[in-house]
């Protein structure tokens, strides 16, 4: 009987996972997993606009100061209005081959400026001043960090409200007294910015004003309650 302390050890070692398990297993009794959804359009706050100047020739150290040049001058141009978030974007430079390309016979180069606000009447103005010396890339609405913010939370207590009704009616519906709330994960989802290149940019373009005619339009905000309840039954 000298290994009779090892197997009781054993069988209380087997209860207690056998115990664990049941209480695993009661842990998931009478649970639903619930989704609720709620959606809302939002103005777009935010233009951002992007221009370039691209030209090409056989001196690099001169084309490299005709562009630098433009790019100086529309910059100085830009940070006057007050309004407008003013940076420099990209700027590239390549060579262009011969037929065979085999040698080099010119560079091309372009450099880019961002412009931002939300003010769109401000911006449409600058860019319509601008296109005397840069060309249109493409235009982007969007939604503000703090627009984003206040949507979400406004949409959180929706869905949450969404949420606990349809917690409810499951709840009833099975027969239960109430329910506790296993889990909840809240998911955001945003439309991706507009944008706006090319063609459609052209015909925005009013030459006689000197102005673009912009309309922001509205983001879809979607905000997803996903989780699962545990009736109580009576």
């Amino acid at each position: 009987m000298r290994h009779l302390p090892l197997f009781n050890a054993l069988l209380l070692t087997a209860c207690a996972l056998s115990a664990g398990q049941v209480a695993a297993a009661d842990q998931q009794y009478n649970q639903v997993s619930l989704r609720a959804q709620v959606q809302q359009a939002v103005s777009h706050d935010i233009l951002t606009v992007r221009m370039y100047v691209e030209d090409q020739g056989k001196d690099a150290g001169e084309l490299a100061r005709r562009i630098t040049e433009r790019l100086n001058d529309s910059l100085a141009t830009a940070r006057q209005v007050s309004d407008v978030k003013v940076s420099s974007g990209p700027r590239s430079s390549e060579p262009v081959y011969d037929e065979k390309r085999e040698n080099i016979v010119a560079w091309r180069e372009r450099g880019e400026i961002v412009l931002e606000s939300t003010d769109f009447a401000a911006l449409s103005t600058l860019t319509g001043q601008l296109m005397d010396r840069l060309s249109l890339a493409d235009m982007r609405f969007s939604l503000s960090p703090a627009a984003r913010q206040e949507t979400e939370n406004e949409l959180m207590r929706e869905a949450i409200a969404a949420f606990q009704t349809r917690a409810d009616i499951a709840a009833k519906s099975l027969g239960g007294k109430g329910y506790r709330v296993v889990n909840l994960n809240l998911d955001t989802q945003f439309m991706q910015p507009m944008a706006y290149r090319g063609a459609k940019l052209a015909s925005m373009a009013d030459s006689e004003s000197a102005s673009m005619s912009v309309e922001g339009g509205q983001a879809d905000v979607t905000l997803n309650a996903q989780g699962t309840i545990e009736v109580t039954m009576p």
